[in-house]
């Protein structure tokens, strides 16, 4: 473990960085939260990511997602792994793809824990049925001040109504706060396999388990 994770170590044990650095996540979207979730990881001391995104960057997408004005037009798995590669030389694998019924199980593979922060139900209802039966999966999303951090087996997708996401109002706070729980819904995970649902809302800063 280099010096760049000096101050994580110290927190969470030798032992403990080593099992992050060498478990396989696969984040499904590179937007609002897969993009921040991403980073997060990556300077958590997770070393295995791939992240799975056919979006370009839009300037709409500057408050809330890790980008830079100079990235607009760009694909956005592409510009975070090259920005992660920079920063820690973390080789992040970015794969500026749709992901479908057809091709899941190859974007899938070979990770140890799926991620889903895709912005639409029918890309979630993909990579919530294959993991029912395949691999460990969280799911993490957002709508007004509420978000949600929900493992698949008691997870269920929305409804379209929401799936312009670009269209409702968003709070970077709220994105910041929800990507800190999920990382260490994650972290938690991987120590002890335990699996912890939660619900946050902004207005109370409160972070809730969640109840079915």
């Amino acid at each position: 473990m280099t010096d760049a994770f000096f101050h994580e170590q110290l927190h969470r044990t030798p032992a403990l960085m080593a099992k992050l650095r060498d478990f396989p996540i696969a984040i499904c979207g590179a937007g609002a939260l897969g993009a921040n979730l991403t980073e997060n990881l990556a300077r958590s001391g997770f070393s295995k990511l791939r992240v799975i995104d056919k979006d370009r960057i839009e300037e709409r997408n500057l408050s809330t997602q890790p980008y830079y004005r100079s990235d607009v037009g760009a694909y956005k798995a592409k510009i975070l792994t090259n920005s992660l590669y920079r920063a820690l030389g973390i080789a992040v694998d970015g794969r500026s793809q749709e992901l479908t019924p057809s091709n899941v199980k190859q974007l899938l593979n070979g990770s140890a824990l799926v991620v889903d922060c895709f912005d639409n139900s029918i890309a979630r209802q993909i990579v919530t049925d294959y993991c029912a039966t395949h691999i460990p999966c969280l799911h993490v999303g957002l709508a007004s001040d509420y978000a949600e951090i929900i493992w698949n087996q008691i997870y269920r997708v929305p409804t379209p109504a929401n799936d312009d996401v670009c269209d409702y109002p968003l709070a970077r706070n709220l994105v910041i706060l929800t990507v800190a729980v999920a990382c260490e819904v994650i972290t938690n995970f991987v120590a002890s396999e335990q699996q912890k649902s939660f619900t946050v809302t902004l207005a109370d800063f409160a972070i809730k388990a969640f109840d079915l």
